[in-house]
């Protein structure tokens, strides 16, 4: 007999509509929830995997508690209420914490720590959960360099301890105290606040009208990291309070310009992990284990960060989905070129790419239509919906795509294309192509390798004084290498980005020019004779090759430019070879040759 609708297990299942959407950037809240809810009951299943196999292990507890134990206190806690478990199990670092310490587990390694130190830290999920519930209780819990870690709530902090060692953790009444040595830090009444001996993670509150967005600042919780566990990286005061101003910013932008995203966002993205601001990067990262949280760089504006939020809440979006749907299937092979990276990218990272830039270019149409900062958005948007485009081109003619990765790619097509027929600043237009296929030629110089036997062809034929080179094959075929040849700098699009977004003062660009300052300024002959300058010192620099190119190619059509920009390895591989010569060619000599049989 079939088991009763009752009893049959509930799955979590998004409907065909509800994907589209997703995919279109018309999700609604409740879609985001029910990934949120996929994900608690991820959580769930790989937290009772990991304990059952740790605790046929008993060497692994030590010097803890067993872990049973650990269970058993969240299954007290989630009988009281349930809420508080809830609060756990979608605290993005347990799903950092499961992932990680079930991959040590199945190497049979330490990590940056003792194994039963990253088990025990289920511990310390128990007991946060009871807290939060309200139970009488007492376990102990990890303590790295006397840092105890109860996480959604704070730290306790303890000077001279061990690297690795445990802390007690015991409450009653509703009140709660960690000990070690001897010291016991009591937990205030708001866990969120400092406390002697406590830090506090801090949430950032945010109202737009009838949008509320609210983050926790987590610069505790060891498992915040993407990759393995960090120490605690306290924010000072300053810092915190220019979040604070940012973020509100931020959520301005959002509400008053994409208040559909503004709706789903808070349900998504929940945490941030606050890192240093670098300079002409908004960096930013996230993880799949980790749904609802993502690692952001301090930007420099409100705009900066609103484009990171969206970014990187499209990749939680994405990476809920791909745990519910098989978007494509495994291939590991780094072989796409994508413009928001300088290296070859397997499918998988491609594929984030495009949905999370997708966001990003709607995001700066929005501010570009209603005439905000028109020369920074008209240039932002104009350069990541070509970028973006280019690249879900070449995906959705991908062999690996599943049916249900084709109908993704079709429905963000959808949404994207008619986007690249409206208007946009000339200047922006330009601005952004130019930067395009800078990145892009640079792209090529780094990581393409002309076939060996065409290199020697084509230097033989310069040697035999040949007016024109042979024919030249088609290089679609070319399979990128991931190790880069030569470095790359992002100057010339960081000096352009500083002019389209009007800076009062222009700072130093690491890595620029005094080519790429003429080209930017649009003093092209002097960018030519700087990159000659350039080249003549070392030939093989793969920003001066590419910076000669545009520059040539700004004052009009010539053979030289269009090697360099669409075909620099070739240039430099055979430059190479000739290098030895009697009477060996410039680099711009062999570009213009080449360039005689490379289309415009």
């Amino acid at each position: 007999m079939p088991p009763s609708a009752e009893a049959r297990p509930a799955f979590h299942r998004l409907s065909w509509r509800e994907f589209d959407a997703l995919a279109r950037l018309d999700g609604e809240e409740d879609m985001a929830r029910r990934l949120r809810r996929a994900e608690r009951s991820r959580r769930k299943l790989l937290i009772h995997t990991l304990l059952t196999e740790a605790a046929k292990t008993p060497s692994h507890e030590d010097p803890l508690p067993p872990l049973d134990s650990a269970w058993e206190l969240l299954a007290r806690a989630e009988a009281r209420a349930p809420r508080a478990v809830n609060r756990l199990l979608t605290n993005p670092y347990t799903g950092s914490w499961a992932g990680y310490t079930t991959r040590l587990m199945r190497n049979g390694i330490d990590g940056v720590s003792p194994l039963w130190m990253h088990l025990g830290h289920a511990h310390a999920i128990a007991a946060a959960a009871a807290i939060r519930a309200e139970l009488d209780f007492e376990t102990a819990i990890p303590a790295w360099h006397g840092n105890a870690m109860l996480p959604s709530l704070g730290m306790a902090r303890f000077s001279g301890t061990d690297p690795f060692s445990s802390a007690v953790v015991r409450g009653a009444d509703a009140r709660y105290s960690v000990s070690n040595a001897g010291t016991a830090v009591h937990l205030p009444d708001a866990p969120e606040s400092d406390a002697p001996g406590w830090w506090g993670i801090r949430r950032v509150r945010s109202q737009v009208g009838a949008h509320r967005f609210s983050l926790w600042l987590d610069d505790l919780d060891p498992y915040r990291g993407l990759y393995e566990p960090v120490p605690p990286e306290r924010l000072p005061a300053k810092e915190l309070a220019d979040w604070q101003r940012l973020i509100d910013e931020a959520c301005r932008l959002i509400a008053a310009h994409l208040p559909g995203l503004a709706r789903i966002m808070p349900v998504g993205l929940a945490s941030l992990v606050p890192k240093p601001q670098v300079l002409f990067r908004n960096p930013s990262a996230s993880t799949g284990e980790a749904f609802g949280s993502a690692v952001i760089g301090l930007p420099t504006d409100g705009a900066s960060l609103a484009e990171s939020l969206i970014h990187e809440f499209q990749h939680i979006v994405l990476g809920g989905l791909l745990h519910l749907v098989e978007l494509y299937e495994p291939d590991p092979r780094e072989r796409i070129y994508v413009a928001w990276r300088d290296d070859p990218r397997p499918l998988s990272g491609a594929l984030q790419g495009v949905y999370a830039f997708f966001g990003v270019t709607a995001f700066w149409r929005a501010l570009l239509q209603a005439g905000r900062s028109p020369r920074r958005s008209g240039f932002e948007f104009a350069f990541w919906r070509e970028r973006t485009w280019t690249t879900l081109r070449v995906l959705s003619e991908d062999a690996a795509l599943t049916v249900a990765g084709q109908r993704f790619l079709d429905n963000i097509a959808e949404r994207l294309g008619p986007w690249r027929d409206e208007p946009v600043p000339s200047e922006a237009r330009e601005l952004a192509a130019a930067a395009g296929l800078d990145h892009l030629a640079g792209w090529r110089a780094r990581h393409l390798r002309p076939d060996p036997s065409v290199v020697a062809e084509l230097a033989a034929a310069w040697l035999d004084g040949r007016p024109r080179p042979p024919v030249l094959r088609d290089t679609s075929e070319l399979s990128p290498t991931p190790v880069p040849d030569g470095s790359w700098s992002h100057a010339r699009t960081d000096l352009i980005r500083l002019a389209v977004g009007g800076a009062p003062q222009a700072p130093t660009v690491p890595g620029a020019t005094a080519a790429d300052s003429a080209y930017t300024a649009g003093d092209f002959l002097d960018a030519i004779e700087g990159y000659r300058e350039e080249l003549a010192a070392d030939p093989d620099r793969p920003n001066s090759l590419v910076g000669l190119g545009l520059a040539l190619s700004a004052r009009g059509p010539h053979p030289a430019a269009r090697a360099l920009v669409h075909r620099p390895e070739l240039v430099r591989a055979v430059h190479r070879l000739l290098r030895s010569a009697p009477r060996p060619p410039t680099v711009e000599q062999i570009a213009s040759w080449i360039g005689q049989l490379v289309p415009g």
